[in-house]
């Protein structure tokens, strides 16, 4: 099987020398003009294609390098320490209020001062 494409190779180029030969200058002028232009597009899209093939791998690690330190450290959220040691996380975003067994027992010793406070301070905002 090598052997014919051996040949066949070997005919080309020999039909290809031939035909060299007896080409017109101005013809083999523009030829040579268009192959350095081909050449030098290829010269150009090539660099492209490399930066392309250095800046993608280098994107994609960064997706991945943020994606990891995004999971990595989580959203720590307020916590309370009960008198007893345990350490609850406390919701600041809910719009009840603390259950009262969770919640700290001292907030509920002076509830008349609380009441105070939020009377006076809405008459102190007014001033």
């Amino acid at each position: 099987m090598n052997a014919p494409d051996n040949h066949l190779e070997r005919r080309a180029r020999e039909l290809y020398r031939e035909a060299s030969r007896h080409v017109d200058p101005a013809v083999a002028a523009r030829l040579r003009a268009a192959r350095r232009e081909a050449l030098a597009k290829a010269d150009h899209s090539s660099l492209a294609h490399r930066l392309l093939q250095l800046l993608l791998p280098a994107g994609a690690f960064a997706a991945i390098a943020f994606v990891a330190l995004f999971m990595s450290s989580p959203v720590q959220r307020p916590t309370a320490v009960t008198p007893n040691g345990v350490t609850l996380a406390v919701d600041v975003d809910g719009e009840l209020p603390p259950d009262a067994a969770a919640a700290d027992p001292t907030l509920y010793q002076n509830l008349d001062f609380y009441g105070w406070l939020a009377k006076n301070s809405d008459s102190e905002a007014s001033r």
